[in-house]
């Protein structure tokens, strides 16, 4: 009889941990796919590429309604020339020149810019308006009816600015906010290496606080990215409000790592707010 309670016992426990493994797991494969889905979150695509837009068109425009600044352009007086566009290209920096560039090649007949290319190269560098003009502002809102200059735009903003900003959120190991916060310092200061650009920000960054993909700790690295780039936004006068990176810091300190809607903030003393419904409405 002992023998035999014996063997019930050991046929019980084996089942019983075979359960046990199966349930561990199968725990393991859930909290696999949620950290998959997590780290495959990026703001490239559907809602969120919708939310960053929109954050950075209230920096940009005023307005969260994106998809009504493909339009706009102006000389704001800091020195870059002309800034048009859905996320501010400028005259003086070629990024605008690659837009009107990427519209030709779409657009290759009746494309009302064509003939500004050869003005456009001609001031990378400068904030002269040669060449370009009056003319230039009227025949670009034109252009900006048209859906191949929407495709320009967004085609350069995500070559240039919006994919290497996930690229390297993804290698120092950053969430959605994180993503948010790399490319709007992009758009802002460009991607390159000099200590006033993206990459020279988060060097600095890196050097006092361990990115997550270092180990560290991702609120910890993020304030000191931020931090950096106060620094670097204080150097110049049309960028002295930090309203964009208080608007930044406040996601951080409320935990919002994946922007969850609803969002509000205060972009320059305006007020704005953001859900599911004014998004729906907004297209690029």
């Amino acid at each position: 009889m002992a023998c035999k309670k014996l063997t019930i016992k050991k046929g019980c426990f084996f089942i019983i941990s075979c359960l046990i493994l199966a349930t561990i797991f199968l725990n393991g494969c859930a909290n696999k796919d949620v950290r998959h889905a997590e780290d495959s979150a990026n703001i490239g695509t559907g809602i969120l590429r919708k939310e960053v837009f929109a954050l950075v068109s209230s920096a940009e425009n005023s307005s969260t309604d994106y998809s009504k600044q493909y339009s706009y352009i102006e000389d704001i007086g800091d020195g870059r020339g002309y800034t048009a566009g859905v996320i501010g290209f400028t005259s003086g920096t070629g990024d605008l020149l690659q837009v009107v560039t990427e519209y030709n090649k779409l657009k290759p007949q009746n494309n009302p810019l064509k003939k500004y290319l050869s003005a456009l190269k001609a001031v990378v560098g400068t904030d002269s308006h040669e060449g370009l003009g009056d003319t230039f502002l009227v025949d670009w809102q034109t252009a900006s009816e048209d859906a191949e200059m929407i495709q320009a735009q967004n085609a350069v903003l995500d070559d240039l600015y919006l994919n290497p900003s996930i690229t390297f959120a993804n290698e120092d190991g950053l969430g959605v906010l994180g993503q948010y916060i790399y490319y709007d310092a992009m758009v802002v200061h460009g991607p390159g290496d000099d200590e006033d650009s993206f990459n020279g920000i988060r060097m600095t960054a890196k050097a006092s606080a361990d990115t997550p993909a270092m180990g560290g700790n991702e609120k910890t690295y993020l304030q000191a990215f931020l931090d950096a780039r106060s620094v670097i936004m204080k150097k110049e006068e049309a960028h002295s409000d930090l309203s964009r990176l208080n608007t930044q810091q406040a996601f951080l300190e409320a935990g919002n790592e994946t922007l969850e809607l609803p969002l509000r903030w205060t972009m320059y003393g305006e007020a704005f707010e953001l859900d599911k419904s004014s998004l729906s409405n907004t297209n690029e």
